[in-house]
């Protein structure tokens, strides 16, 4: 404690394992060929469907998707075999680059465990696992989950970081175009993030069809919110995204900023994220477990996006070119998400009259 306030001096690292000497050099061009082996050589392992392979262009494209998916051999890789085979492709890679010139890694380190990095991480673990869950109630495949999962994850990272460097430190990024990709260095914003993932659920629709945009959505909003609580606490061990001065009782002083008591604006999010995490739940099995389509969107992007306009009169504004204006960067990007929620449930949910009596199987959440 500082005086009557929460003194914070925590530690972003994790754990920390030093630099570890590698017992001999590894060619960075052999892993890269270990990598193309790795991907490239399971499709001539694995027997192609001979019927498929005589179906012309034209005669794939007539049929159902169900169809196609009908005609594969469930041949694969298993998990021994593809071990074998990464294992494999790394000694080979090795042993090919051993004589040869190229850039080599003698080194690694120094390697730290962040506490940010394992609150992210813990964010995707934990949101594939509710999604997995999301689609089974519905009665889909739950590999689709896995594979939307991939789509999610690369969104999320891209956008974050090209929502930060645009609308919050675009005149820096500019003069430093290399910089753009030290995410490590920090910097992401959930605004870039939630337009990045809409666009990956537009290009995973494309690839799967049967499933709509409000449904994957409505499947997502439970598993962001999550992991949007976990991310912030990650920013309060960083120490950052840190309040204006005050001397509220719950006030904390960052030592890594300042000894100002702060608003623990991160906290406010982080909590404000459970919340809505408990009406979506209670929305979700109140309904059991099949919403209306669209509605817990709506009330997603309402909630998380209004709440974001008020805590950002605690925040110290990050964009510093918004200072001067009535609204920060943060709340002027939250109001076309607000609009888009209330537009969600004024004119895409279709209200039911009544709520079905339960299913003889219990899946609630």
């Amino acid at each position: 404690m500082n005086g009557n306030y929460f003194l914070w001096e925590g530690d972003p690292v994790m754990l920390n394992l030093g630099e570890i000497t590698l017992p001999f050099p590894i060619s960075i061009l052999g892993l890269i060929f270990a990598l193309v082996i790795f991907f490239v050589l399971p499709g001539y392992l694995v027997d192609d469907d001979d019927e498929k392979k005589r179906l012309s262009k034209k005669k794939r494209r007539r049929r159902s998707p169900d169809q196609a998916d009908s005609s594969r051999k469930p041949e694969a890789l298993s998990g021994w075999q593809t071990a074998g085979l990464f294992a494999g492709s790394l000694i080979v890679g090795q042993l090919l680059f051993l004589f040869l010139p190229g850039p080599t890694i003698e080194q690694i380190g120094l390697i730290m465990l962040r506490w940010y990095g394992v609150l992210f991480a813990c964010a995707f673990i934990f949101g594939y696992i509710i999604g997995r869950k999301l689609f089974k109630d519905a009665g889909k495949d739950v590999n689709l989950a896995d594979k939307l999962l991939t789509y999610i994850v690369v969104a999320t990272i891209i956008g974050a970081r090209l929502g930060h460097v645009i609308f919050y430190d675009f005149d820096y990024y500019i003069r430093n175009l290399h910089e753009v990709l030290y995410i490590w260095q920090g910097g992401l914003a959930s605004h870039g993030a939630t337009v990045a993932i809409m666009f990956a659920l537009w290009l995973f629709m494309r690839n799967h069809h049967g499933i709509t945009f409000f449904w994957l959505t409505d499947r997502l909003t439970i598993p962001v919110i999550l992991g949007g609580s976990f991310i912030r606490l990650g920013n309060f061990f960083n120490s950052e995204i840190y309040g204006l001065p005050t001397d509220v009782p719950w006030a904390v002083v960052f030592a890594r900023v300042d000894m100002l008591p702060r608003h623990p604006t991160m906290l406010y999010e982080a909590v404000i994220g459970l919340l809505i995490l408990m009406a979506l739940v209670a929305i979700y099995r109140y309904y059991r477990n099949h919403p209306p389509e669209g509605l817990l969107t709506g009330v997603f992007m309402i909630t998380l996006f209004t709440s974001r306009i008020l805590v950002e009169y605690t925040k110290v504004e990050q964009a510093p070119f918004t200072e001067t204006w009535f609204l920060g960067m943060g709340q002027l990007l939250s109001i076309p998400f607000v609009i888009f929620g209330i537009w969600v449930l004024w004119e895409k949910v279709k209200w039911p009259a009544h709520i079905s009596p339960p299913r003889e199987k219990n899946d609630n959440l």
